[in-house]
């Protein structure tokens, strides 16, 4: 028996494409090896970061979007570890929305039985076209609120994409967030490599930062394929 993981994690770096309302993001050096080695004998070398918790691959704590909701340190670490199916709703326009019937049709095309406490990413396809251009930041399918809902009844915990959010960028409602307002779940954004799970099951790792009163956290989101 094998493992094969499946890295869906964006690089991060300083001038990475951030969302606008965020920190950019930032990495410099603290000490080289030779500051160092003058310093204490041994050549030490450390960066560095500012970044916004929300800026790279990363997941929401319920708190980003409820008040009352859950600070990312409190939130089960079952919502971000766990089983997970990747759905291929690449087809949806960038101008358009993902509803039930294009989840439906995607899990029919899977062949996959989606379950109670799945985590479900979505291939939109849209950092393999888009990423590092003008439009990745603002032209992008997202989930309108019937297919977010579809989702949330199905008993999904984290809802993650290929994408800077899971709402499309010109819906004023935010209805992705708003129904994991209302179901209490976790969304999970700025995902990459999903054209090499879709349709797929797996093992997913995507274990947030314990940082205090977090309102979200850089992840490391991983496909594990046992084989």
């Amino acid at each position: 028996m094998g493992v094969k993981l499946i890295d869906l994690t964006q690089e991060i770096y300083q001038g990475m494409p951030v969302f606008p309302l965020h920190q950019k993001t930032m990495i410099f050096p603290n000490i080289s090896h030779e500051e160092s080695e003058r310093k204490i004998g041994f050549p030490f070398a450390t960066n560095n970061l500012i970044m916004n918790e929300h800026g790279p691959t990363h997941s929401d704590a319920t708190y980003e979007y409820d008040p009352e909701g859950q600070f990312i340190d409190e939130m089960p670490l079952e919502y971000f570890y766990g089983p997970a199916i990747c759905l291929d709703v690449s087809h949806v326009s960038p101008d358009g929305y993902i509803t039930p019937l294009d989840l439906e049709r995607a899990l029919d095309r899977s062949g996959q039985v989606l379950q109670q406490g799945d985590i479900v990413l979505l291939y939109t396809g849209h950092y393999n076209r888009k990423y590092g251009t003008d439009e990745w930041l603002t032209r992008y399918a997202g989930l309108n609120y019937d297919g977010a809902k579809w989702l949330a009844e199905k008993g999904v915990v984290n809802i993650g994409i290929d994408a800077p959010a899971i709402d499309n960028p010109d819906d004023p409602k935010y209805s992705g967030h708003l129904i994991c307002r209302e179901y209490k779940l976790t969304n999970t954004e700025n995902l990459c490599n999903l054209d090499q799970v879709a349709g797929k099951r797996f093992l997913y790792f995507g274990l947030p930062l314990r940082i205090r009163k977090g309102t979200g956290s850089p992840i490391r989101a991983v496909a594990v394929f046992i084989e």
